[in-house]
């Protein structure tokens, strides 16, 4: 017997199977994390949205009445639909204000949502 060498054809093929595995493994599991980000971005810009319309109102000292507005906003190149349901609360010198955010073309899924009370201050 001579003493071997190098490697077999097969443990070759079983040595790629198992490389070939781990790599797809791997590539799922890049996606995800870039899936991810991405999601991240999108519901971080949206929030942003609906902080500057609260804001908006805020500095202008409105106190509007009750009802549904929308609007559309862009942030870092990307298009946002917002969304405003203004509402009584139980002290009438308060408006509750809530702002929803979309991403452009997909109204069916609010990506960020903001709860806010502005006061009646008589000026």
């Amino acid at each position: 017997m001579r003493p071997s060498h190098g490697l077999t054809l097969v443990e070759v093929l079983v040595a790629l199977a198992v490389l070939a595995i781990a790599m797809a493994a791997a590539l799922r599991a890049v996606s995800a994390s870039t899936d991810t980000a991405g999601e991240l971005a999108t519901r971080t810009l949206a929030g942003w949205v609906a902080q500057n319309r609260l804001a908006e109102i805020t500095a202008r000292g409105e106190f509007p009445e009750p009802g549904r507005r929308e609007g559309r906003a862009s942030m870092a190149g990307r298009e946002f639909v917002w969304q405003e349901d203004d509402g009584v609360s139980p002290n009438r010198s308060f408006r509750r204000v809530e702002i929803k955010v979309y991403a452009e073309g997909k109204p069916d899924h609010a990506v960020a949502t903001l709860t806010g009370y502005l006061a009646h201050v008589p000026r």
